[in-house]
């Protein structure tokens, strides 16, 4: 079922997207080559108490760190640690932020130094995949009108996108409905509403859209060994139209 949230309700989860916010408003003069990723965790966890906020993905589902740290060919639910980023790289910096019982959620890719070609267009297109989402994200539409706008523009640049990883609603709980892949056909799929708060969350690949999961049954990867993108927005649907809580 999804739930259908009050103005009210969406103003008190847009002040738990808005610590997330300033998060990655921080962190993103940062990245350089030699941070970690651990130390990008404990600005991050900083950031969240100083607000009053907490970190919600540690203890998920036995999760223990605060933000998720996706480096190169990691789609998804990267451990942080203390290998220093190199020239070069690529990280997603993936975190949720609860605050007064509310949740919000954003992810962010980042260049650290000089990267490749490949990589700037990888990034590049896949912040174009989340902007070109969220303006099909119209009351009145359907889901496949967001996921097939995202579908169209990556594969029409050679990229993959991944299926096994998906958005979803959010709100007093991190999972919601409705959780959707971001690849589908326009009209098909449930109606957007206004009141609805969901992710859109598009991870794009630079080439295959498998993946595979480490040992340690979180870090997910691409199949190819190739690289890995993802930007991600907690959006409210209004009668005016999408409304980005999680904006910088």
């Amino acid at each position: 079922m999804i739930i259908l949230k009050s103005k009210h309700e969406i103003e008190a989860i847009r002040k738990a997207c808005q610590v997330v916010a300033e998060c990655h408003r921080t962190i993103a003069p940062l990245i350089k080559p030699g941070i970690t990723t651990n130390e990008i965790e404990r600005i991050f966890e900083d950031i969240m108490l100083k607000h009053g906020a907490k970190p919600y993905q540690r203890g998920y589902k036995g999760y223990q760190y605060a933000t998720c740290a996706s480096v190169n060919d990691v789609i998804a639910h990267g451990f942080p640690s203390n290998k220093p980023l190199e020239e070069g790289d690529i990280v997603t910096i993936d975190t949720v932020a609860e605050l007064d019982g509310w949740l919000g959620d954003s992810a962010w890719s980042y260049a650290v130094g000089e990267i490749s070609p490949m990589a700037k267009k990888l990034i590049r297109v896949t912040k174009e995949c989340l902007d070109l989402g969220i303006a099909q994200a119209q009351p009145g539409n359907r889901l496949g009108d967001v996921t097939s706008a995202i579908q169209q523009h990556a594969e029409s640049h050679g990229f993959g996108v991944v299926r096994d990883l998906l958005a979803h609603g959010i709100g007093r709980d991190l999972h919601e409905e409705p959780t959707y892949m971001h690849v589908g056909k326009p009209g098909k799929g449930p109606r957007i509403k206004e009141g609805m708060v969901f992710t859109i969350e598009p991870m794009i690949t630079e080439g295959t859209y498998y993946m595979t999961v480490d040992p340690d049954g979180w870090t997910a990867r691409t199949l190819d060994r190739k690289l890995a993108a993802q930007y991600e927005h907690t959006i409210a649907i209004t009668a005016e139209g999408p409304q980005i809580l999680t904006a910088q």
